[in-house]
C-alpha cells in the first residue's frame, strides 16, 4: 500500500470533517502523535511503524469512510457522517418522549466538524424551559458510555440525564442529600430545582447545536 497517498486521503476527510490531526489519531484508537509520527517517518525515509491494517482501519471508522477507499483509493468514498437523535427533552416541561425512536429507525443529522460520529447521541430540545441557554429544536450532542449508572464526574456539568419515571431532562446535576439522589437545576430562574431525584444514568453535553444549523437527513 502507498503510503503517502493513504496520508493524502486522510488530510483530505479530515478537513472536511474540521478534525485536526491529534483529535482524529486519539479517535482511531492511537496515540495523539500517531498519524504525525506516521507521516514524519516518510519524510524521513523510514518505515512508517505501526501503520498497520488494524491501525488504519481505526482511522476509516474515525473519518467515516470505508477501509477499501482509505487504503486502496477504491470503493466507497467520502460521505458525510451522521449522527442519530434519540428523541427529545425538556428541562421544565415533561417530555416522555425520550428514546422515542427504535434503534437505527429515528431521524439523523449530520455530523457536526470536530465530532466522530462514533459513540455520540442526539436529543433535541422541546420547549421554551432553557431559555435562553437552548432554544426548541436545538440538538445537544453527549456520549453515553453504558446503560445505567451515573458517572461521579457528571456532578456539576450540564447533562443528558434520564430519571426512573422513564423521562427525559436536561440539567445541571448536583449531589442529593441520599445517597444514589440528585439535585437537578435548571437554566434559569422559572422553573424550579427538582430535588431527590433518582436517575437511571446521566452524560455530559459535548456539543450544542442550534436549530438553524442542523442539517437533518
Amino acid at each position: 500500500m502507498a503510503l503517502q497517498e493513504i496520508l493524502d486521503r486522510i488530510t483530505e476527510q479530515r478537513a472536511r470533517l474540521g478534525l485536526s490531526e491529534g483529535a482524529l489519531s486519539l479517535q482511531a484508537g492511537l496515540s495523539r502523535d500517531g498519524i504525525r509520527n506516521w507521516r514524519r517517518r516518510l519524510e524521513n525515509g523510514e518505515d512508517a511503524a505501526g501503520a498497520t491494517i488494524t491501525a488504519l482501519a481505526g482511522v476509516a471508522r474515525a473519518l467515516g469512510v470505508s477501509e477499501t477507499w482509505l487504503i486502496h483509493g477504491i470503493g466507497e468514498g467520502p460521505w458525510s457522517p451522521t449522527i442519530a437523535i434519540a428523541g427529545k427533552v425538556g428541562a421544565g416541561a415533561r417530555v416522555p418522549v425520550f428514546d422515542a425512536y427504535e434503534k437505527g429507525d429515528g431521524p439523523q443529522v449530520e455530523c457536526p466538524p470536530g465530532l466522530s460520529p462514533h459513540n455520540i447521541v442526539a436529543v433535541e430540545i422541546e420547549g421554551d424551559s432553557m431559555e435562553p441557554v437552548y432554544s426548541a429544536g436545538d440538538l445537544l450532542f453527549y456520549t453515553r458510555w453504558s446503560a445505567e449508572g451515573v458517572p461521579t464526574d457528571v456532578v456539576g456539568k450540564r447533562c443528558v440525564c434520564e430519571c426512573e419515571e422513564g423521562l427525559g431532562w436536561v440539567k445541571v446535576i448536583h449531589q442529593g442529600r441520599e445517597p444514589g439522589l440528585f439535585d437537578l437545576h435548571s437554566f434559569n430562574d422559572q422553573t424550579p430545582p427538582m430535588y431527590g431525584v433518582r436517575l437511571k444514568w446521566a452524560a455530559p453535553i459535548k456539543l450544542h447545536w442550534p436549530a438553524e444549523l442542523a442539517r437533518k437527513v
